[in-house]
């Protein structure tokens, strides 16, 4: 499975940004998927999750209200909609997807269950 995570750039505080991960050789409404991030020095962290239905969603605390996670089921993507940025948003941001069929009913929030990675793309927020 190869995930492609695209939609990331430099941004003003306050502004809007959407990022988009495609999935080729999988479908996500069949797994559990989330986005991630990692900001320079600190470990990679949970930012939210969808369920193979999409009925369920989660965020970090930190993001809800701000974000918000979609599944289009006829482009095949996981989108990132990312709103009221702030300068702590910065980092780099990962789409995964969880293989796991009872967990995909459920959102995976954990880490170490997700088996396929994007190769992030960059979200830089300026004051």
């Amino acid at each position: 499975v190869q995930l492609q995570a695209s939609g990331g750039g430099l941004v003003q505080a306050g502004g809007s940004l959407r990022l988009s991960c495609a999935a080729s050789g999988r479908t996500f409404d069949i797994y559990s998927s989330g986005w991630f991030r990692q900001a320079p020095g600190k470990e990679r962290e949970f930012v939210a999750g969808i369920s193979r239905s999409g009925g369920r969603t989660s965020y970090a605390r930190s993001v809800s209200g701000r974000f918000t996670i979609s599944r289009d089921s006829v482009k095949n993507t996981v989108d990132l909609q990312m709103t009221k940025l702030k300068p702590e948003d910065t980092a780099v941001y990962y789409c995964a997807l969880d293989w796991d069929q009872v967990r995909a009913w459920e959102v995976t929030t954990q880490l170490l269950y997700y088996d396929d990675w994007g190769q992030g793309t960059l979200v830089t927020v300026s004051s």
